[in-house]
């Protein structure tokens, strides 16, 4: 009885100690995060008298309005506004087009597989290996000879070539971890490829989409040589604008709307992995032993 009231104390104790490390290391992730939030509520002289962890003696929104439509980015003042519409213009068709287009090819590779399709798919994985900067000459061709240079459309296209590589990888995986007696059994009562993919396959795929959604959106969310290599000033993402934002040449650092700005852009991605975290794991570990 005494061995066992020891081994209960002892894994108390244990586990008190795994989350007191876990703790501290949590307050020291997040300790930047604190300082950019109280920083951008507060006014700009507070911010160079007071202590920089220092709570808002009076707390102000203004640095976000100013942020978002107010803040000087290059020639004129308009904010991250704009650039961040721009974003969504890119993320939000990427995304999903090169999510469907990865579903198609991973169904295709974990249950149509052809003569050669081993080696085929072996070739599309370079594509996840390749860095930004080796496409950058190639890319830029490309969009010069399809007449999308410098254009949302043309960041469009660049987003869903670079993330087709990714997206028919996951969807492969996880398809593999469905029966293939399943999709036998619906090809001897008739079935199509179409009718096998819509009917069997993509009811039970939003795990994995949720992962593409959540992987493509960070990517792409978050470039930004694509973006200040293959943009102008009009068509540039969020990530160029708060680069250029944080950069300017102004008189007095304005310290309160570059938090501002940060916290604005990263907004999108924080959201989408509170709201679909459970989603995202769940999906990475779908045919993970096969």
């Amino acid at each position: 009885m005494d061995v066992i009231i020891k081994e209960k104390n002892s894994n108390k104790i244990s586990r008190i100690l795994i989350y007191l490390v876990l703790s501290i290391f949590a307050i020291y992730f997040l300790l930047p995060v604190f300082v950019m939030i109280i920083t951008s509520l507060k006014d700009i002289n507070e911010i160079k008298n007071g202590n920089i962890l220092s709570m808002p003696q009076h707390f102000t929104i203004q640095p976000w309005i100013d942020a978002w439509q107010n803040a000087r980015i290059g020639a004129s003042a308009h904010g991250i506004k704009p650039y961040f519409i721009n974003s969504i213009m890119i993320t939000v068709p990427a995304v999903l087009i090169s999510s469907i287009i990865g579903s198609f090819n991973g169904y295709v590779f974990a249950k149509w597989k052809f003569k050669g399709s081993d080696l085929f798919f072996a070739f599309l994985l370079f594509g996840c290996f390749i860095p930004f900067q080796v496409i950058l000459l190639p890319m830029s061709q490309t969009l010069g000879k399809l007449g999308l240079s410098q254009s949302v459309f043309g960041l469009i296209f660049v987003h869903i070539v670079y993330g087709i590589s990714f997206t028919s990888l996951f969807f492969r995986n996880f398809y593999v971890s469905i029966p293939t007696e399943l999709i036998n059994a619906a090809k001897i009562d008739g079935a199509g490829f179409f009718r096998i993919f819509f009917k069997i396959l993509l009811p039970v795929s939003l795990p994995i989409f949720m992962v593409c959604i959540i992987w493509q959106m960070t990517q792409i969310w978050n470039d930004f040589l694509f973006g200040v290599t293959f943009s102008d000033v009009s068509t540039q993402p969020v990530t160029v604008a708060l680069n250029n934002l944080v950069n300017s040449t102004s008189s007095v650092k304005r310290y309160n709307i570059d938090m501002a700005a940060a916290l604005i852009a990263v907004a999108p991605t924080l959201i989408a992995y509170i709201v679909s975290g459970k989603y995202f794991v769940k999906g990475l570990m779908a045919g993970a032993v096969k």
